[in-house]
């Protein structure tokens, strides 16, 4: 394989935990390493599912449990409560964040902004 094939067949930063944590969503039960890198990418290396999970966890993501001498994982927040938690932290980070606010809303479908709407109009 060549270097510019293999640099196209790398994940952009973050997919990888991404695909992980849809896997663990998705099953309706914990999973081990081994169930999660054949959900995911049977052709990954173990120790990056490994690596990934453990990263997982380190933040707070998901959970594990001992099996023996092996853990399994489950997640600990699902996958609206972490966007919510996405979405607060680069609001957050942002010099101004009434003007990211006002992009955001802008830019929403008018779908997407009458559900807006229809939210706060009930937070009152």
């Amino acid at each position: 394989m060549s270097p510019t094939s293999r640099f196209r067949s790398r994940r952009r930063a973050g997919a990888l935990e991404s695909e992980v944590l849809a896997a663990l969503w998705a099953a309706d039960r914990p999973l081990s390493t081994a169930e999660v890198q054949s959900a995911v990418d049977s052709r990954l290396a173990y120790t990056t599912v490994q690596t990934i999970l453990a990263r997982l966890h380190d933040k707070g993501i998901v959970g594990r449990d001992s099996d023996g001498r092996r853990h399994r994982y489950h997640p600990v927040k699902g996958a609206e409560e972490l966007a919510a938690e996405q979405m607060q932290a680069l609001l957050r980070r942002g010099p101004d964040r009434l003007s990211v606010l006002q992009r955001f809303a802008t830019s929403l479908s008018e779908e997407d902004a009458a559900v807006l709407r229809d939210m706060l109009r009930r937070r009152r």
